[in-house]
C-alpha cells in the first residue's frame, strides 16, 4: 500500500473516530490500532448523542464526494443495512464545492475542439449546480437557443481510483476477518459501485440513455425530457436543453401555484409503472434534485425528468417476475412467490418451498396490517430481498435499483398527496401486463412475429420431418443394439462368473482327493475325484 493510501486510511478512521462511530472502525484494516487515534481525534459528547445513521451520514459528507456517492448507493441495499441507517443515508446530497470557471473553459475546450466563444454566444461562469461527478453551466449557444452544460470534474477519475481501492481492501477485510461478513458480500457491493459510478464518468451513455427516454415519452402529457445536442456532447462534456420548472422538492410553493397535487401524485406513479411495464427502461436516480414540474396547467401537471446517468432495465423474466411477485403479494399467495424465486433460478432448486414460503408470510404479514392504501410495495421488495437473501439469493442489480426507485417514488407521492393509492395505480398496469403476456391479442402478435419465419421455413418442413424420422429411427436402432450388447456383456459376466466358480471347485476337490489318499481315505478319494472331474466338465459347459 502507498504512503497516499496509508494517509487516506488513517484519515478515514479518524473521521469515523471524530463521529462517533468506534464501532464501524474493526470494520477497516488497521481497526485495531484505533486506541491510537483518540490521541488525534476525541469525539464530542454532542456527537455522541446523535443517532447513530445521522452520526453516518456526516461522517460520509466529510470523506468526500466518493463516498457520499457510496452511502447514496449503500441506501438502496435495505436487505443488508439497518432500517435507520437506510432512512439516514437516503437523505445524503449529492453536492460539493465547485471546481474553478478556469478548469471548467479549459475541459470544455479540450472536449469539443474549439475555443468557448465558438461555442457558445454566452456562458455563465458560476455553476448553476456542482455535484461529486460533475457540475452544470448555463449557456446559450451561437444559434440562440438556451442550454446546460455538463462538465465532468477534472482529476475525479483518480480519486475514484485511490478510494475504490480502499473500498476493496475495507470488503475483503469484511469477508476475511468478521464472523457474518461474507453474509453481506461486501466485495460483491463495491464491484457494482464501481460499475455504476465508472459509468457516470462517461457522458456520451448520460446522453445516449437521456434521447432514449425522451423518445420513449414523446409527445406525453405525462413526462418531458430535455433534448441533447450531439454536436456539443464528449466524453466529459454533454450540452442540454434547458428547462424551466419548479423543483418537485418544493411542496408548499406547489401548493401555492394551484397544482393538483392529487393529480400530480398519480401521474409521478403512473410514469415509473409506464417505464416499467410498457418500456423496461426506467430511470433509476429519480431522487427529487432530478424533477421538475412544469406548472403551465395546474390541473394537469407535467414531470420534467433530468440527469439520466443511471437507468435500469428489465428483461422479460424480470417484469414476469415483478408483476407476478405483485399479483401474489396482494392475493397473500406466499407459497406463489416462493415457487416464483425457484423457478427463476435465484434460489437453489434444493430449497424447500415449505420454509421458504413460511419466512415470506413471517417477513410481509406485518405489511397487511396497515390500510390497503398506506401498503408499500417498495418495503415489500425490501422484505422480500431481505428474506432471499438468507436462502441465498444472488443479488439482481437491475431489481436494487428497481426497489430504490420504488422507494423514491413511493416517498414522493405520498408527500405530495399523503392518501396516495398506489395499489390503485398499479393495479391497470399489472392488469394489462398479465394481458398482454397471456390474452388472445398476445398469443396472436406472438404468432403474427413468427409467421415470417415459418412461412420461410414450410418449404424445408416435409425434408427435414423426413431428417426427423429417419434420425429417430437410427437412434432407436442404435439403442436397441445398445441394450442387445448390454445384454451380451451380462450374460458373458454370468458365464465367466460359473467358469471360475467350477474351476475352482473342481481344483479344490482334486487336492482334498490327493489329501485323502494320502489319509488312506480311497473310497472318499475316490468319489472327491469322481466331483472333481464333474467340475471340470461343467467349466468346459460354461466356457
Amino acid at each position: 500500500m502507498s504512503l497516499k493510501n496509508i494517509h487516506r486510511m488513517f484519515t478515514i478512521n479518524r473521521v469515523l473516530m471524530k463521529h462517533g462511530l468506534d464501532e464501524f472502525l474493526e470494520l477497516t484494516p488497521y481497526g485495531n490500532k484505533s486506541h491510537w487515534l483518540k490521541l488525534f481525534a476525541l469525539t464530542p459528547k454532542a456527537e455522541r448523542e446523535k443517532p447513530r445513521g445521522q452520526r453516518l451520514r456526516e461522517a460520509l459528507i466529510e470523506l468526500g464526494p466518493i463516498f457520499i456517492k457510496f452511502g447514496q448507493m449503500l441506501s438502496t441495499r435495505r436487505d443488508l443495512l439497518p432500517h435507520d441507517m437506510a432512512e439516514e443515508l437516503m437523505l445524503l446530497q449529492d453536492k460539493v464545492e465547485p471546481f474553478s470557471e478556469a478548469l471548467a473553459k479549459q475541459r470544455i475546450e479540450a472536449e469539443l475542439k474549439k475555443p468557448l466563444d465558438q461555442l457558445f454566444a454566452e456562458f455563465e461562469s458560476a455553476p448553476m449546480a456542482s455535484a461529486s461527478i460533475a457540475q452544470v453551466h448555463a449557456a446559450t449557444l451561437i444559434s440562440g437557443e438556451k442550454v446546460v452544460v455538463k462538465v465532468i470534474r477534472p482529476g475525479i477519475r483518480k480519486q475514484i481510483a485511490r478510494d475504490l481501492e480502499l473500498l476493496k481492501l475495507i470488503a475483503h477485510w469484511i469477508e476475511s476477518h468478521l464472523p457474518q461478513g461474507k453474509r453481506f458480500k461486501p466485495k460483491q457491493v463495491v464491484k457494482d459501485y464501481e460499475e455504476t459510478i465508472y459509468n457516470e464518468l462517461d457522458l456520451r451513455v448520460e446522453a445516449a440513455n437521456t434521447m432514449q427516454l425522451r423518445r420513449n415519452f414523446e409527445n406525453s402529457p405525462l413526462l418531458y425530457v430535455p433534448r441533447v445536442y450531439w454536436d456539443f456532447t464528449a466524453e466529459k462534456v454533454m450540452v442540454q436543453e434547458r428547462i424551466w420548472g419548479t423543483p418537485i422538492g418544493q411542496v408548499e410553493t406547489l401548493r401555492a401555484q394551484g397544482i393538483d397535487m392529487k393529480e400530480l401524485a398519480h401521474r409521478g406513479v403512473e410514469i415509473f409503472f409506464t417505464q416499467v411495464f410498457r418500456d423496461s427502461f426506467f430511470h433509476a436516480d429519480m431522487h427529487p434534485g432530478n424533477i421538475f414540474v412544469d406548472t403551465s396547467n395546474p390541473l394537469k401537471p407535467k414531470y420534467i425528468g433530468i440527469d439520466c446517468g443511471i437507468m435500469g432495465t428489465l428483461s422479460q423474466q424480470d417484469k414476469r417476475y415483478l408483476a407476478e411477485n405483485f399479483l401474489a403479494f396482494f392475493e397473500q399467495d406466499y407459497r406463489r412467490i416462493a415457487e416464483l424465486h425457484i423457478q427463476s433460478g435465484w434460489i437453489e432448486k434444493s430449497t424447500s418451498v415449505e420454509a421458504f414460503e413460511s419466512a415470506i408470510r413471517t417477513a410481509c404479514e406485518p405489511i397487511f396490517g396497515k390500510p390497503l392504501a398506506e401498503i408499500s410495495f417498495g418495503q415489500f421488495m425490501v422484505q422480500l430481498f431481505t428474506v432471499a437473501r438468507r436462502f441465498n439469493m444472488e443479488v439482481q442489480p437491475q431489481l436494487v435499483l428497481l426497489q430504490k426507485t420504488l422507494l423514491y417514488v413511493e416517498g414522493l407521492g405520498r408527500q405530495l398527496f399523503g392518501e396516495l393509492d398506489l395499489w390503485q395505480t398499479a393495479q391497470p398496469f399489472l392488469k394489462q401486463w398479465a394481458k398482454d403476456e397471456f390474452g388472445a391479442q398476445a398469443m396472436l402478435k406472438k404468432v403474427k412475429q413468427k409467421w415470417p419465419t415459418w412461412m420461410y421455413a414450410l418449404p424445408d418442413m416435409p425434408e427435414k420431418i423426413d431428417h426427423f424420422l429417419s434420425a429417430e429411427n437410427q437412434r432407436q436402432t442404435q439403442q436397441q443394439a445398445l441394450i442387445d450388447q448390454m445384454r451380451k456383456f451380462e450374460t458373458k459376466l454370468n458365464q465367466r462368473g460359473k467358469l471360475w466358480m467350477f474351476l475352482s471347485l473342481g481344483s479344490s476337490l482334486m487336492i482334498l482327493s490327493g489329501l485323502m489318499l494320502i489319509a488312506d481315505l480311497t473310497n472318499a478319494a475316490q468319489i472327491s475325484l469322481v466331483s472333481s472331474g464333474l467340475c471340470f466338465l461343467l467349466a468346459l459347459r460354461a466356457r
